[in-house]
């Protein structure tokens, strides 16, 4: 995708024009930020055909596709506390993940990738080979609950005799789940701060436009109320940014 490709469309003119898909990052906590993001889009009445993603991404894509809108998530998303998903326990990681899972299988209308409304696909980090796996069939809560396993918090969670850790670990985009051949993809990025990335911008791939919200809080499992505000800022900024023209690969905004 070029400059020249893009003119100068606005982002929602852009996403109209045809079908697109839809991939979004790893980045901890930030399913509220992603949240808060597709929740814009669908306002607007821009749903993608096909989605993918790591961790944060593959929790909200993931259960998008399985039926459950933005509004929905966003509600379940107001209610959570700590305690619903702190379950500490011996192991290789602090928490079981026994209350995140029933949390996950509970919220989703559709059990199985087969039964979602559009594809999907969640990367996840196969302990054994230690490299990426996508995932796109059996199972959905499975699945992305595999692909939250940040090391160190959570325990490996395991699927078909396999450990697996969360997708970010290495694909950190969320895009091994898309089709290079995909023509037009809307990736929602966010943006890392930590010292050992070295880069936080987006990758580039061809026919990928990517949207990257500047100045959104960090959230965490003791700083939920910072994902509440992420949830309302991201909402708040794709707005604006639905009206914005696109120039570049990249449409940057501040929240």
């Amino acid at each position: 995708m070029t400059m020249s490709a893009l003119g100068t469309r606005t982002l929602a003119e852009w996403l109209a024009e045809e079908p697109f898909a839809l991939a979004m990052s790893s980045g901890f906590f930030s399913f509220y930020a992603h949240t808060g993001f597709l929740a814009a889009l669908e306002d607007a009445g821009l749903t993608p055909a096909r989605v993918s993603g790591s961790s944060a991404g593959a929790l909200v894509g993931g259960a998008w596709a399985a039926g459950v809108d933005a509004p929905v998530l966003a509600a379940e998303l107001e209610r959570l506390e700590r305690r619903d998903f702190w379950d500490p326990g011996f192991g290789p990681g602090l928490l079981r993940g026994r209350l995140f899972r029933e949390r996950i299988e509970g919220l989703l209308p559709a059990e199985t990738f087969d039964r979602c409304r559009v594809p999907a696909a969640v990367s996840v980090f196969d302990v054994r080979s230690r490299k990426t796996r996508v995932i796109e069939m059996g199972r959905l809560g499975p699945a992305i609950c595999a692909s939250c396993a940040v090391p160190f918090l959570f325990q490996p969670v395991r699927i078909e005799g396999r450990s697996y850790f969360d997708g970010g670990i290495l694909d950190r985009p969320g895009l091994a789940g898309m089709p290079p051949s995909t023509p037009r993809v809307l990736h929602h990025h966010i943006a890392s701060r930590s010292p050992w990335r070295m880069s936080a911008e987006p990758p580039s791939r061809q026919g990928m436009l990517s949207f990257v919200i500047d100045g959104l809080p960090r959230s965490g499992p003791f700083r939920l109320e910072e994902g509440r505000r992420a949830f309302s800022l991201a909402r708040e900024a794709t707005r604006r940014a639905l009206d914005q023209p696109v120039r570049d690969e990249i449409l940057r905004v501040r929240a």
